[in-house]
């Protein structure tokens, strides 16, 4: 996490003082279970709540333990332990590190997700407002970069609100997915602590028990949130790269909202860029990259290794944060995005009207013509006007050839442009119901 790109709420998700208070709760809720079963004492387990409940941890102090144990949770409990005193002999009964951390984890990924779906919907209500803004704006349409048929702008913004849309119910599945407790001990067989403590624990932090774990809760699971992170992030960069193409100078249909004293290039006045679409596919790329070590982290030695762990301390907080200020960032961008009907017209009809061949084509052979014949003459005479050498519609008028099967003014019903939109309506409800 690097603060240009950190968002508050995210970014305490994984404060090191809300993972020590996760780890106090998972900690504290054990103990009240096992009292429950009289495996402690019940005045044991309030005194841990009593003492530690509302204590702001010491994280150098938590360090400076670390640094002569090498290890996190023991620093931790010896750390909580001088806060509760003797009865901190209680916490921890039958359990592993693991099963603090693991459980902490999924927590922190399940908050996580909560506020990846509120930035959803956030990048969703501002495609939708500006689709429904553009749905019979016209403009081209392109295969390979290069023109083919007419579509409305608010098309493309559909398609994007169909993407996310799908993006938010996958995520939804990942959070329940990932949102598992395992407080099974060693090995994970239960051997030193009742199943009925993981079931409490799990309940109390919001989660579900864990089937069956080994010493640590399945990677597949984890593999499943980021790289569903990872797709997400790659709806971003390809809305993001589509504005990049529409702001070009040559194309310039649409283009990033630029402020007041906003400053384009350092040396050249003029300068308008796209650096916010710009800054979206570089921090797509970045959310992208811990895809691959999550899938690694699945192949674990064994109940347990810590191959995994290292990875997962940076891909936890760098995916999710990175995520989250992309998709805000990004809901920005289409709220406050110039859109140019007037440009998009003038590109509509930069080729003479050779977005209309396939109508052609179509109507000759509706008349008779081969489908082979039809591809020729229509071909024949959208090559000159390709290079710039005459209008499509009155070469088609001038060709003895076509003029066996059409006739003018049937030539002429094939070049409106209105005939493309007339399923917008259909695909706006299928997208975004009948409001």
């Amino acid at each position: 996490m690097i603060p240009r790109y950190t968002r508050p709420e995210m970014a305490s998700i994984w404060e090191p003082q809300t993972r020590f208070k996760i780890w106090f709760e998972i900690e504290a809720h054990a103990a009240d279970a096992l009292a429950e079963l009289g495996t402690i004492p019940k005045e044991a387990a309030k005194t841990v709540w009593a003492k530690a409940k509302d204590v702001t941890f010491d994280v150098a102090r938590i360090d400076e333990i670390e640094r002569e144990t090498k290890h996190d949770v023991i620093a931790f409990l010896t750390h909580l332990a001088e806060i509760v005193g003797h009865e901190a002999r209680f916490v921890h009964q039958g359990m592993t590190s693991s099963d603090v951390l693991d459980t902490c984890l999924n927590v922190q990924l399940t908050r996580a997700a909560d506020l990846l779906l509120a930035d959803l919907d956030k990048v969703l209500a501002a495609l939708k407002k500006r689709a429904l803004e553009h749905k019979m704006t016209p403009t081209i349409g392109r295969s390979h970069g290069i023109h083919a048929e007419p579509v409305t702008f608010g098309l493309k913004l559909a398609y994007a609100y169909a993407e996310f849309s799908r993006a938010r119910e996958r995520l939804i599945v990942a959070r329940k997915e990932v949102a598992t407790c395992a407080i099974s001990g060693a090995v994970g067989t239960f051997a030193q602590i009742d199943p009925r403590v993981e079931q409490h624990v799990a309940k109390a932090m919001g989660l579900v028990p864990e089937p069956i774990s080994t010493q640590v809760i399945p990677r597949d699971r984890h593999a499943m949130y980021f790289s569903t992170l990872g797709v997400i992030a790659s709806s971003v960069e390809r809305f993001a790269v589509e504005i990049r193409h529409m702001q070009r100078t040559e194309v310039l249909e649409a283009e990033e909202f630029f402020s007041e004293g906003q400053k384009g290039s350092s040396a050249m006045p003029h300068k308008r860029n796209p650096v916010l679409s710009e800054n979206l596919t570089g921090l797509s790329r970045m959310v992208r990259a811990y895809v691959t070590p999550a899938l690694e982290n699945v192949v674990l030695w064994h109940e347990r290794d810590i191959s995994h762990s290292s990875a997962e301390r940076m891909m936890g907080p760098d995916a999710t944060v990175t995520l989250d200020f992309a998709l805000v960032r990004l809901a920005g961008l289409i709220d406050k995005l110039l859109v140019y009907p007037a440009n998009m017209q003038k590109n509509l009809d930069r080729l003479g009207g050779l977005v209309h061949s396939q109508r052609v084509l179509l109507a000759l052979t509706q008349k008779g013509a081969s489908r082979e014949d039809a591809y020729k003459l229509v071909q024949r005479n959208a090559m000159p006007v390709w290079r710039g050498e005459g209008d499509f519609l009155q070469l088609l008028k001038k060709d003895a050839d076509v003029k066996k099967y059409l006739t003018d003014a049937e030539i002429e019903e094939q070049f409106d442009l209105g005939y493309h939109f007339k399923h917008v309506d259909t695909i706006f409800k299928r997208v975004f119901g009948e409001s």
